[in-house]
């Protein structure tokens, strides 16, 4: 009987340890995958924590920064859920792990969405077609530049070496489009797949003939560029800009030159493409919504977090996503607003 009753006692005791010691366990911190200005402190949370992940791209790029406060802010404000930016491939990457749930939220720029949502190009499986618009923040803008003054067309690439983005990357995609503009391909051009700093550097190096760069302007890589550097943007005729436009609604005309960049010397048109957050589609249209009231609630923080932050508002909040498919959290919070 004694050993019983010891045998009971020890049992307790044990299982009141258990519990004390799990009382001082902590469910771990996100860790922000970028810099970004302070946030409100953090709203009181109830119950469980639910973790997120918001895909962005290259840690040299736009989508990362602005990323890692777009996480904060819904970790800070939106209760019972952190949310850490995660450096990826960029858009196209993107697009797929929102669609197998890898993924919560997601930059995605416009064009791929459009792909995604109408089963094209790399999406014509349909196997990303279930990816949900929330908002656009700024224009991508496609930059074909190099060094050389005789290129001055797409076509001149052909036998060149030339930088076309990260492997399954947006800015691959766009290579990849513009090419077909003129029945080229990569069988044409000596392709790498080099993100925007490597590809910046190469043209300084004068290892590459030209590269395509496709983000917010200007580009740290280019300006590090033209301090040393004269260079040239290639130019998108307007027949060529035309046929693009009628297969790529979500495009915009841009105009480059001195004014953006010291050391371009000639002034091209080119295109801009709106750079996107995507949801997938299970996301819950209360976060979703949330997401976004936090957001524009705080668009200071925002606009600290990477100047492109700064052009985002409700007035241009759906540029390019005029056609695309929006997630209902997002559909919701426009409407109260006044956008839909």
């Amino acid at each position: 009987m004694k050993k019983k009753i010891f045998a009971s006692i020890l049992a307790v005791a044990m299982t009141l340890s258990l519990a004390a010691c799990g009382a001082k366990q902590e469910a771990p911190a996100a860790t922000p995958s970028a810099p970004a200005a302070s946030a409100p402190a953090a709203a009181p949370s109830t119950g469980a924590t639910e973790y997120l992940s918001l895909g962005t791209g290259g840690v040299t790029g736009t989508y990362y920064p602005l990323g890692g406060a777009l996480a904060n802010l819904l970790t800070n404000n939106v209760a019972g859920y952190n949310c850490t930016a995660e450096s990826t491939g960029g858009a196209v990457e993107n697009a797929w792990l929102l669609a197998r749930g890898e993924i919560d939220l997601g930059f995605v720029d416009a064009s791929t969405v459009y792909q995604a949502q109408n089963s094209q190009g790399d999406f014509s499986d349909g196997g990303a077609a279930s990816i949900k618009g929330v908002m656009s923040i700024y224009n991508e803008i496609v930059q074909l530049v190099s060094c050389d003054p005789s290129i001055t067309s797409i076509a001149d690439l052909a036998g060149k070496k030339v930088a076309v983005g990260s492997a399954g990357s947006g800015t691959e995609v766009m290579a990849r489009t513009l090419l077909g503009l003129y029945g080229m391909d990569y069988d044409d051009i000596e392709e790498d797949f080099l993100g925007f700093g490597d590809a910046s550097t190469g043209l300084k190096d004068k290892t590459l003939d030209a590269a395509i760069i496709w983000a917010g302007a200007p580009t740290s890589g280019l300006m590090e560029l033209g301090a040393q550097n004269d260079f040239y943007m290639i130019d998108i005729p307007a027949d060529k800009m035309a046929e693009l436009k009628a297969s790529q609604p979500f495009c915009v005309e841009a105009t480059m030159d001195s004014s953006v960049y010291s050391g371009m010397k000639n002034t091209a048109t080119t295109i801009g493409v709106p750079a996107t957050i995507c949801a997938r589609e299970d996301l819950s249209e209360e976060l979703v919504y949330n997401f976004l009231k936090a957001t524009f609630d705080n668009l200071q923080t925002v606009a600290e977090s990477h100047t492109q932050g700064a052009n985002l508002s409700l007035e241009t909040c759906l540029m390019g996503l005029e056609s695309a498919e929006l997630h209902p959290g997002a559909v919701k919070f426009y409407t109260e607003k006044g956008v839909l």
